[in-house]
């Protein structure tokens, strides 16, 4: 589904030991999702980190639709609600906590159990070979009612085809992609 103008959105976020991942939607359609593993050295964060870089990552992919536009987060980490209200913060939190800043976001708690659709984007690489994660995704959207219309943002439109010339001899005609 496209996003209309107005409106705000939601993301769903979780992280595990393997990756990160989120969800966004808007009316209770899902607009995209993504999730990606985690980089050597992230491994080593604490949960409470590892669940605000899955919030930091959603904002930062989906920033042109996020950014001016009221976002509710869930999480399923129930300290990320007070996050704005710590005293304490680590150097790597105040620099995510000032990106949150930039954006109008009102960060909740989602029980991990409800969460079913970022719960599973956030463990895909930590599933059973041969089980396609397409399709635990869909019966996980399935299973929430949420209509399953994915936008791909990162491809570009094919131009047209055209058929080549066969050539008479062999090296008469060198092309390179």
């Amino acid at each position: 589904t496209l996003p209309s103008g107005s409106g705000g959105f939601q993301v769903y976020s979780d992280a595990s030991k393997k990756g990160l991942g989120c969800v966004l939607m808007q009316h209770g359609k899902v607009i995209a999702y993504a999730s990606r593993q985690l980089k050597p050295y992230e491994v080593n964060y604490h949960t409470h980190d590892l669940e605000l870089a899955a919030v930091v990552f959603a904002l930062r992919i989906w920033r042109h639709y996020l950014y001016g536009e009221l976002c509710e987060v869930f999480t399923d980490h129930k300290s990320l609600k007070y996050i704005f209200t710590q005293r304490e913060l680590n150097m790597r939190q105040r620099r995510w906590l000032e990106l949150l800043k930039d954006y109008d976001t009102n960060i909740q708690y989602h029980p991990g159990k409800a969460n079913v659709v970022a719960d599973a984007l956030s463990r895909k690489s930590g599933m059973i070979a041969g089980i396609k994660l397409e399709e635990e995704i869909i019966r996980d959207l399935e299973l929430l009612g949420i209509e399953l219309y994915v936008m791909i943002e990162h491809q570009r439109a094919s131009g047209l085809l055209q058929q080549l010339d066969i050539p008479v001899w062999k090296w008469d005609e060198i092309s390179m992609d």
